[in-house]
């Protein structure tokens, strides 16, 4: 009994924090423009999009590499015997929350034929136009270089595999969240996958006001995907990070029944 009177006022006072942040935090006029204008002011490098961390590079797309493997490849068993089909075509990939092209570079292009980048940072997404990307650019590997917020894209229907958004939703709303994965649902091909890299707190919100960013809990990230449409299908935790940081999860996400990409098949 001792342990429920302690729990209970607890819980109330989380709910009362993440309803004020809802209503406070999220309704800043200035939410978007803040998040710009401070990464306008970093420098255009791995280490300057990754906030000083540039060092988890390696191990950030490995992990995420091996993660959606299994999607286009199938998974594997003992002595070599097949488990799973793949589940999509390595044609075309979207990196949203791009910067500079990081993983564009060092994961999605090394698995997918092409991948367009959305980037909400002018500066970022030059460099990644003119110098970071270049070669992969001149081998056909990049398709669209979009500078837009992720509160604004507009996929285009059906074109994607993967559409993989990574230490970026951070910056976004929770209605413009919601929006925007269901705008993801339309521009995946059939069987298409959403994944999602992020920053998760244990519980509730946790507001930076320095970059205009939140770090949402497990549980309110599941609660977005539920209210989006989206299924989850595989979560798995980023080992390797530096102790300081928060606990790093990946998420992939289906859409929720076939009926979503059924409206958008042609009539026979």
């Amino acid at each position: 009994s001792i342990l429920i009177l302690l729990l209970l006022p607890t819980c109330n006072v989380e709910n009362d924090r993440r309803n004020h942040i809802e209503t406070l935090e999220f309704q800043k006029e200035t939410w978007y423009t803040d998040a710009l204008d401070y990464w306008s002011n970093k420098p255009a490098t791995i280490n300057g999009v990754l906030g000083g961390y540039g060092k988890v590079d390696k191990i950030d797309t490995e992990g995420s590499r091996l993660f959606i493997s299994e999607y286009i490849y199938g998974k594997k068993g003992a002595r070599n015997r097949k488990l799973t089909l793949p589940r999509i075509t390595e044609e075309y990939a979207c990196d949203c929350g791009a910067g500079i092209g990081r993983v564009t570079k060092n994961f999605l292009s090394r698995l997918f034929k092409k991948v367009d980048l959305v980037e909400y940072t002018p500066k970022f997404i030059e460099r990644a136009e003119k110098e970071f990307l270049k070669k992969e650019k001149e081998e056909g590997k990049i398709g669209e270089f979009i500078c837009k917020g992720l509160q604004e894209f507009i996929p285009e229907e059906r074109k994607y595999d993967l559409i993989w958004c990574q230490w970026v939703i951070g910056h976004l709303k929770d209605d413009d969240l919601i929006e925007f994965f269901k705008r993801c649902k339309i521009g995946l091909k059939p069987n298409g996958l959403i994944g999602v890299k992020e920053n998760v707190c244990v519980f509730g919100y946790q507001f930076d006001e320095t970059d205009s960013s939140v770090t949402r809990s497990d549980e309110i990230f599941k609660d977005i995907f539920q209210k989006s449409g989206l299924k989850l299908i595989k979560e798995a935790t980023q080992h390797g990070m530096p102790k300081q940081l928060y606990e790093v999860k990946m998420y992939a996400l289906e859409c929720a029944d076939d009926l979503d990409q059924e409206e958008l098949m042609p009539n026979e």
